[in-house]
């Protein structure tokens, strides 16, 4: 048994263990896999360096550690001082055997560029495997350590090592009976927005053929953005913003004074936190554009896309811990205008939803900016330089909470993985998901299934003259033109980075 466990890869023997979640016993995963050496001594700010050869047989049966982060969101991963430093890791699911060229999925977790691991219960590749997948999870610096602005330091050292991870596919996947031909990248939220990042970043080119971005936001930074940011750390630091000196810094001071950066005083003394300070740097050698500009000029135009959001996005965040202040339609106007609407553009949101108070239009109209209106963007920018895209729109409702959620950001997640019963899709799900949700689960895994396979979702793609989108609910639904209301009001609104 133990023989039928050992995978034997260009980068040494590695033993998995049979996947305790399967359901025919067949699917084998191996975990905490190193794509990468730990980011920390002489690789501490610097682009991923390659692993470490190792003789014998690595055991690959447990979960690797999770990059340093502290505990601000939903989905942060435990990390502790204490935890290894060996966080460049990765997990690979797969119910067939070398040679059979399956179809590969690489999955990049989100959590807003601070928190996240691939071992999370949530992100478990069993069932996805089941369909004839070749899962792979993966790790990634997240926070300062990621995405920081550190001189002289290559800038978006997470996405660098989601490259690395890449390549690492691209050289051993087919040990494991994946086709490191057909590789489709995928993402939540700021897995999402590394999806479109990886597009458009000339060291990603040829390593995927596909990618799904679920819920992909659009804020991206300039270097001097990012490096006002990281100004900002290293007065809470109190030390100059230098490779050296941050480098000399544990990496638990580092999160710590991430809470201190990301929290705001208002004029009243209030404090309140933003969701995140961090996001993929636009204007370096790493990712020289945004990802709109490349894909407007036909650059990816081979990379077929699958992209969609949830109906009610931004209610994860004014439900559970944001504190979300709109009282009235003149803060409603103020805190539109931060986010590049004007007094006409709210008058039109309050049109389309005359019944909405302040506070619950406000949350509607961040849902939009943040991850909807960016959603179809990328699609149809991407459709419009003669790439294919398809699109989806998450309407089912969650229960929990009295149902105030709705279609929450991340309830897709249990949908996708099929991972109904863990800790997250219970929450979401109230502890008992219905047949309903268990189908819609199985439609989603298969059109991941079938969008890696062969570039169809199963709906019809974009066109010049028509963005068809797959509304999933209890009972599907699709639409040849996009029904969402709110459209126009976006026209002509810039979505670069900031």
């Amino acid at each position: 048994m133990d023989a039928e466990l050992t995978v034997e890869t260009p980068s040494g023997r590695l033993r998995g263990t049979p996947s305790p979640h399967a359901r025919n016993g067949t699917v084998v995963v191996h975990r905490g896999i190193p794509y990468a050496q730990a980011p920390f001594g002489e690789h501490r700010f610097a682009a991923p360096a390659p692993p470490v050869p190792f003789d014998g047989v690595r055991d690959c049966t447990a979960p690797g550690p999770p990059a340093p982060q502290g505990e601000l969101l939903i989905g942060a991963a435990g990390w502790t001082p204490d935890t290894p430093r060996e966080c460049l890791i990765l997990n690979v699911w797969s119910s067939v055997r070398a040679g059979e060229n399956a179809p590969v999925l690489v999955w990049i977790h989100g959590g807003a560029y601070l928190v996240g691991s691939a071992s999370e219960p949530t992100y478990d590749g069993t069932r996805l495997a089941e369909t004839g997948l070749v899962v792979v999870g993966i790790n990634y610096r997240v926070g300062f350590e990621g995405f920081g602005h550190v001189p002289g330091r290559p800038d978006n050292r997470g996405l660098l090592d989601q490259i690395a991870a890449l390549r690492w596919v691209r050289e051993n996947i087919a040990s494991f009976g994946g086709d490191p031909g057909n590789v489709t990248v995928a993402g939540e939220s700021a897995g999402a927005g590394s999806v479109a990042a990886l597009m458009a970043m000339p060291d990603a080119r040829g390593l995927f053929h596909r990618a799904i971005a679920h819920s992909p936001p659009g804020d991206m930074m300039r270097t001097e953005t990012a490096r006002l940011v990281s100004e900002r750390f290293a007065e809470v630091l109190g030390v100059p913003l230098e490779a050296e000196a941050l480098a000399a810094l544990p990496p638990e001071k580092i999160v710590a004074a991430t809470e201190e950066v990301l929290t705001r005083t208002d004029s009243q003394g209030r404090r309140s936190r933003s969701l995140t300070c961090f996001a993929p740097v636009v204007g370096g050698p790493e990712l020289p554009e945004a990802p709109l500009d490349v894909i407007a000029r036909g650059d990816v135009s081979d990379i077929d896309l699958l992209t969609g959001h949830n109906l009610h996005e931004y209610r994860l965040f004014s439900e559970l811990g944001q504190d979300v202040r709109v009282n009235d339609e003149e803060a409603l106007l103020r805190k539109a205008a931060r986010i590049g609407l004007g007094a006409g553009e709210v008058a039109a949101y309050r049109e389309v939803h005359p019944a909405l108070s302040p506070r619950d239009l406000y949350v509607s109209v961040m849902g939009d900016a943040m991850f909807g209106e960016f959603t179809l963007r990328l699609a149809e920018t991407h459709a419009a330089a003669g790439g294919r895209a398809h699109v989806f729109r998450l309407a089912l409702e969650s229960p929990a909470l009295g149902g105030r959620l709705g279609a929450c950001h991340a309830l897709d997640l249990p949908l996708a993985f099929g991972t109904l019963e863990s800790d997250l899709g219970a929450f979401l799900f109230d502890g008992a998901p219905t047949d309903a949700h268990r189908a819609l689960s199985r439609r989603i895994m298969g059109a991941w299934r079938d969008f890696a396979t062969g570039g169809d979702a199963g709906w019809s793609p974009v066109s010049a003259g028509a963005t068809p989108v797959k509304v999933w609910d209890e009972v599907d639904e699709l639409y040849a033109h996009d029904p969402s209301p709110v459209r126009h009001i976006w026209r002509g609104l810039p979505m670069g980075p900031k």
